[in-house]
């Protein structure tokens, strides 16, 4: 497995409409420069995917610090909607964390509920990437 396999999350790096860059972790799938993670609709790195495909991808840890000798990445990301594509990428992701990512459901569901989360749908990110 490769160093972005085998990485418990990624920092991915998007491009506000005036290039600024934004980073955040995410738990990511995958191997061989083709990777996945799934995430809301209307989160604002979709927004940002929707308008600029173009990424960049480090490992790192939970709170975004890329590990030291880190290779950088860079390619495009697809937003998937379609069902077959979310419930592929959440199998994978549930494989890859287990519990951890059934506990994360589980928040989301029930901050949902309780009307501190607005309401989402989920989409499926693909990425292809090369280093760079």
């Amino acid at each position: 497995m490769d160093e972005l396999g085998r990485a418990r999350y990624i920092s991915l790096t998007t491009f506000k409409k005036d290039g600024t860059p934004v980073s955040c972790p995410v738990w990511v799938t995958g191997h061989g420069g083709s990777y996945e993670f799934t995430t809301g609709h209307r989160a604002w790195k979709t927004r940002r995917l929707l308008r600029n495909p173009s990424v960049r991808v480090q490992a790192c840890d939970m709170r975004g610090r890329v590990k030291p000798g880190a290779t950088r990445y860079v390619g495009t990301a697809e937003v998937m909607t379609s069902q077959e594509a979310v419930t592929g990428t959440e199998r994978a992701l549930l494989a890859k964390y287990g519990w951890q990512f059934k506990a994360t459901r589980f928040v989301d569901g029930l901050r949902t509920r309780l009307g501190r989360h607005p309401v989402q749908e989920v989409v499926a990110i693909r990425l292809s990437l090369k280093e760079g």
